[in-house]
């Protein structure tokens, strides 16, 4: 059994940071340090391990955030779980226990950036969590060190799960939900994954499609609502958002 639970004390928050390097690759500046841990927890945030029995196998750390307008919500900065881990539920864990928590709270809205050029992630958080996206964020976190980015640009979607909505409260529950027209389509190939690794050119290319498309659809008004995957792509789907 897979228990989530809170983190509270130093050893834990060290052993997040040991899991950081080994899931990521990142060199040591580029890690959350160990004092964001310990604030996250004092200031409102969510900072949850995922451990099988003794063994941490994963983590997420959330910040409050506020927007114009004194909407408050919480920001997921970082979610990890071990590769042999990986296909296991486990993230899906750890959204399910920020999500109950920040309920809890009041709280209707976590937000988080993903990779549009992650196939997997994109159809989880928009399938299986029921988040949207409205809005992209060219190379938000500059080049980094972790081979899984490939030395691209860090392009990101941010999303935004609305909790506490009747799509979150479908998709979480795995039940049927009716969105509304799909209006546009943006593919990404379905062998992404290789290409970054073998044809970087090609992936730079791929990525800075899918940028101009998401982006044109976004200052249109439309969000993406959906998500499907084939053998040949994995498509955003965009339309007019059902808003809360």
């Amino acid at each position: 059994m897979i228990e989530i639970r809170p983190l509270t004390a130093h050893a834990d928050f060290r052993e997040a940071l040991r899991l950081q390097k080994e899931i990521w690759g990142f060199e040591d500046v580029e890690l959350l340090p160990l004092r964001l841990f310990v604030v996250a927890t004092k200031i409102g945030g969510q900072v949850l391990g995922a451990f099988d029995g003794q063994r941490m196998i994963g983590f997420c750390i959330a910040i409050p955030g506020l927007k114009s307008g004194a909407k408050s919500y919480l920001h997921s900065h970082m979610l990890g779980v071990l590769s042999e881990y990986r296909d296991a539920g486990v993230g899906r864990k750890l959204k399910l226990a920020q999500r109950e928590e920040a309920l809890a709270r009041g709280i209707d809205l976590i937000e988080w950036t993903f990779d549009p050029l992650e196939i997997k992630n994109a159809y989880f958080n928009l399938e299986r969590l029921g988040a949207i996206v409205r809005r992209y964020v060219p190379n938000q976190y500059g080049t980094t060190s972790s081979p899984l980015h490939g030395g691209l640009p860090t392009d990101r979607c941010i999303a935004e799960w609305w909790i506490a909505s009747p799509r979150a409260r479908a998709m979480v529950a795995g039940q049927p939900f009716q969105r509304n027209p799909v209006e546009t389509r943006v593919a990404i190939p379905a062998d992404i994954a290789a290409i970054r690794s073998k044809d970087p050119k090609r992936a730079g290319e791929t990525q800075q499609k899918a940028s101009e498309e998401l982006r044109a659809a976004f200052d249109r008004g439309l969000a993406v609502i959906g998500f499907e995957r084939s053998q040949q792509a994995g498509t955003y789907l965009l339309g007019k958002w059902e808003s809360n």
